[in-house]
């Protein structure tokens, strides 16, 4: 299996801007910076199937939180996405360190975890160290056991941890 690197990604809050993992840079609709950590929402032009996103980089849980929006006919069967990642900021620039693992949600229903097998391999060949993959592993299990006790929730878990998110209308 090819490996990549963790996935390097920035929020600037002054520019309105998200430069992602490839280095595309992107305007911001809305940064929204509370005590539990900073919302974005921002649209996707160009892209067939996705038309919008936003995001809560969650820094006391180790989470990126993502709600999408997908064109008419591409819609996908799961509410919220959640990357394990390493949130640090500095100035108005947030930056997000991705370690692999990631959660499917269907809300009320279930949750997945995906990407393991890559997350182990990247600590096989070193682009990971060891603490750090501890690190995802057990962030992904209080996750998945705090949204499992709440009903497959992820908004209602994070609430009763004492962070509120809030989303845009649709």
């Amino acid at each position: 299996m090819h490996i990549h690197p963790p996935k390097i990604e920035y929020f600037d809050l002054d520019a309105k801007s998200n430069t992602d993992p490839k280095g595309h840079l992107r305007g911001v609709e809305e940064y929204r910076l509370t005590r539990h950590g900073l919302y974005m929402s921002r649209p996707v032009p160009g892209h067939p199937r996705l038309s919008h996103f936003e995001s809560w980089l969650l820094p006391a849980h180790g989470l990126r939180v993502t709600r999408q929006s997908w064109h008419p006919g591409h819609e996908r069967d799961y509410d919220l996405y959640v990357d394990v990642v390493e949130i640090s900021s500095s100035g108005s620039v947030w930056k997000t360190v991705d370690l692999y693992l990631d959660l499917v949600v269907r809300t009320g229903r279930s949750v997945t975890v995906l990407d393991t097998d890559e997350l182990l391999t990247a600590l096989d060949q070193g682009l990971i160290q060891p603490d750090r993959a501890q690190w995802a592993l057990e962030t992904t299990y209080r996750a998945v056991a705090g949204i499992a006790a709440h009903g497959h929730d992820v908004v209602r878990w994070l609430a009763a941890c004492g962070t509120i998110t809030t989303w845009r209308q649709r």
